[in-house]
């Protein structure tokens, strides 16, 4: 087999079992993840920088178009005006491996003044983040799929999948169907057929 060959069929496999790992470690944070949503007033704000960003980004893009209100803040944008879009009746989902992340850790003492729950999606469950959490889900990985243990690749794919975990049983609980999804997303190609 090439050398390529195997590095991606390594890091393939080093990533689904990550993602097998932490279905062995679900327990009763993702229910009161899922509950506290469901109970929330207004909109799940994502927060993280760098990867975890854009993981964040992601899954608040996959709430928005599934029935859950939600948007995501840069954490580094936060400082500049952006803060403004957090108010009381609103859930944190923050994104951070270390969970020590210091843009994130700033917003805390604002978010904690809002009366804003945070669920933290953290591979450090007592990090300062952890701590600060209503509930964590933990993206503990054994090793980054990446050859040298340091690239996020596992832990990324692990946030990004629990992500879509969430979006799914909120889904159910909020008992969305497609005209619920078409009507957020027209421009979608779930629409432009059915527009055929």
């Amino acid at each position: 087999m090439n050398t390529y060959s195997y590095i991606a069929e390594k890091c393939l496999h080093d990533e689904v079992q990550a993602i097998l790992d932490v279905i062995q470690s679900l327990d009763d944070n993702f229910i009161r993840a899922i509950d506290l949503i469901l109970s929330c007033k207004g909109k799940v704000i994502v927060t993280g920088v760098g990867n975890s960003g854009h993981i964040g980004a992601k899954i608040a893009s996959t709430m928005s178009s599934s029935g859950t209100p939600a948007m995501f803040i840069n954490a580094t944008d936060a400082y500049h005006g952006n803060l403004g879009a957090v108010t009381e009746g609103d859930i944190l989902l923050a994104v951070s491996k270390s969970g020590e992340t210091s843009e994130i850790l700033r917003l805390l003492p604002y978010i904690q003044e809002c009366k804003v729950p945070v669920i933290s999606i953290t591979a450090t469950p007592d990090s300062t983040l952890g701590s600060a959490s209503e509930c964590i889900l933990d993206i503990r990985t054994k090793t980054e799929a990446c050859p040298i243990n340091l690239i996020p690749t596992s832990s990324t794919i692990v946030s990004m999948a629990l992500g879509d975990a969430l979006a799914c049983a909120l889904i159910e609980a909020r008992k969305v169907k497609p005209a619920d999804v078409a009507r957020v997303t027209p421009g979608g190609l779930m629409n432009q057929s059915q527009n055929m």
